[in-house]
């Protein structure tokens, strides 16, 4: 969208048009109003069905503001981009509230785009993911899932780490469990691991596997919640009429 279309937009809106915004997605479209009345100089909408807002960012590193508006509400903030490119602000907010565990109640907190860069990158494209994880991770692939599980969790803390030390307190093992799993995983892998390029494919590899992890496991969370709230739902009396009144 060119900036004089999206300069009559904001002024048919009424929303001064800022230098650069942050879309924030949100899961309640009655949210959307309530927000745009706490945050003043904010624009509330439907994107696709997506309840959402954009507020200015003048300042990519000053958000306490936001932060605090936002405590007790479960949403995502995109990243600060200028006004052309709100739909990759809004695109990876999405993402990322889809990735988040949902939390309520006064403790929710709202979660920054900003914060998950490298986490949206690889999981930007899941199958490739886990073409990248096949790949790299095949020398663990004749180990049992136990093997498997604990010589990934050792090699992504030695790579993290950079030693058998680091990583032995990462894990809360002794430096002398590490360095007899480190030459476990230097029979599988070869000289590789002294490569820098094979260490940075298989950190992406083994932290791209973690994330994917992840998000299985929430999404089997989600789903067996969504369960138990359809098999307990009873609609009232009454709802089929009130759904013809609001023409559903």
């Amino acid at each position: 969208m060119s900036e004089i279309a999206l300069a009559e937009l904001a002024g048919a809106a009424r929303w001064p048009l800022p230098s650069s915004v942050r879309a924030i997605a949100l899961v309640s479209p009655g949210e959307t109003q309530q927000l745009a009345a706490v945050l003043d100089d904010a624009l509330a909408g439907l994107v696709n069905g997506q309840p959402c807002l954009l507020v200015p960012a003048p300042d990519p590193d000053a958000r306490t503001t936001l932060e605090s508006s936002l405590r007790g509400r479960f949403a995502a903030v995109g990243h600060p981009v200028p006004p052309r490119d709100t739909a990759s602000s809004l695109r990876w907010a999405v993402r990322l509230l889809n990735l988040t565990p949902t939390r309520s109640g006064p403790e929710a907190r709202a979660v920054f785009v900003d914060d998950h860069l490298s986490t949206l990158m690889l999981l930007q494209d899941e199958p490739l993911a886990h073409a990248l994880a096949a790949r790299w991770l095949r020398p663990l692939a004749d180990l049992t899932p136990r093997q498997s599980e604990r010589l990934e969790v050792t090699l992504l803390a030695w790579l993290e780490g950079g030693g058998a030390p680091e990583a032995a307190k990462a894990l809360s093992v002794h430096p002398q469990t590490v360095r007899y799993r480190m030459r476990q995983l230097e029979k599988l892998f070869g000289p590789g691991l002294r490569d820098p390029r094979t260490r940075f494919e298989l950190e992406m590899a083994l932290r791209s596997r973690r994330l994917m992890a992840q998000v299985r496991r929430q999404h089997s969370r989600v789903t067996r919640r969504a369960r138990v709230v359809t098999a307990d739902f009873r609609p009232p009396l009454g709802a089929g009429r009130m759904a013809r009144v609001n023409g559903l």
